[in-house]
């Protein structure tokens, strides 16, 4: 026996590493690596951040497909249906204003841009973008909503229903006090 197999050393090899070189043009496009994953949350709210409808879908889906689900999935219509109910969205939404006007409501498009420009002109403007945003934040203090732990699209939109359900209860509450 010899002195590798003494020390235990005899079944140990070198490896031998060799880097990878991809070759590819520099000038071509950089492939893809993933797209995103999980869902995404599509809320209408009312002027006090009260979800009126809510629609899950996949995060790799443009908003405005879910524009017309999101409208039809309304909780209440309005009571007198004389007035049209005024819409704010941002600028995903251009080339929609026929969905948004066949579901009763008057579209106005507000980049973020014009807003700060609004706001400076006149301080008593109110930038109804952050109602939106701010009933976002709402849903993701519930906890288990965020990282999706549910296999099933029922169960995630239940979560969501009753989270919905509770922020309701929570902005009514504070409406009528």
């Amino acid at each position: 026996m010899n002195l590798k197999g003494l020390l235990g050393f005899g079944k140990l090899r070198m490896a031998r590493t060799l880097k990878r070189h991809s070759h590819r043009n520099p000038l071509d496009r950089t492939p893809r690596i993933g797209e995103k994953n999980g869902p995404k949350r599509s809320l209408l709210v009312d002027e006090h951040g009260v979800p009126l409808s809510l629609v899950v879908t996949g995060a790799n889906r443009h908003d405005s497909i879910s524009l017309e689900p999101l409208l039809k999935g309304r909780i209440f219509e309005p009571e007198d249906g004389s007035t049209p109910s005024n819409l704010c969205l941002d600028a995903a939404y251009v080339g929609k204003e026929d969905v948004v006007a066949s579901n009763g409501f008057v579209p106005h498009f507000c980049p973020r841009g014009e807003e700060k420009k609004l706001i400076e002109r006149d301080p008593t403007f109110k930038a109804r973008r952050w109602i939106e945003e701010l009933a976002h934040s709402w849903f993701n203090r519930f906890r288990k909503l965020v990282p999706r732990y549910e296999k099933t699209d029922l169960s995630y939109n239940a979560l969501n229903a009753l989270a919905a359900a509770m922020i309701i209860l929570n902005k009514v509450v504070v409406i009528y006090r």
